[in-house]
C-alpha cells in the first residue's frame, strides 16, 4: 500500500474516531443524572475524556507517522510532502 494512502486512511479513522468519542457519550448520556461534583457526569465525559482521546489519537498518530516514514526512509523511497 503506498504511503500517502495508508497516511490518508489514518488520518480519516482517527478524525471519525474523534468525533465518535467526543460527541456519542455526551449527546446519548445525557440520561445520567449523576451528579459529580455539582455537574452532571455526561459534563464531565465530554470535558476530560474528549482532551484525553485528544491526547491519545495525536501519541498514535505520531508513532505510527515514525514508523512508516522510517520504513519508507529504509526502503530508500522519497516521502512525500502533503495530504
Amino acid at each position: 500500500m503506498a504511503f500517502i494512502h495508508k497516511k490518508r486512511i489514518l488520518t480519516s479513522v482517527l478524525l471519525l474516531a474523534w468525533l465518535l468519542i467526543s460527541f456519542g457519550p455526551s449527546f446519548f448520556a445525557r440520561e445520567l443524572s449523576v451528579l459529580v461534583w455539582g455537574w452532571p457526569l455526561y459534563f464531565w465525559m465530554a470535558a476530560q475524556g474528549s482532551i484525553l482521546l485528544f491526547i491519545g489519537i495525536v501519541v498514535v498518530y505520531a508513532w505510527l507517522m515514525n514508523r512508516w516514514e522510517a520504513q519508507e526512509a529504509a526502503a530508500g523511497r522519497d516521502i512525500p510532502q502533503g495530504w
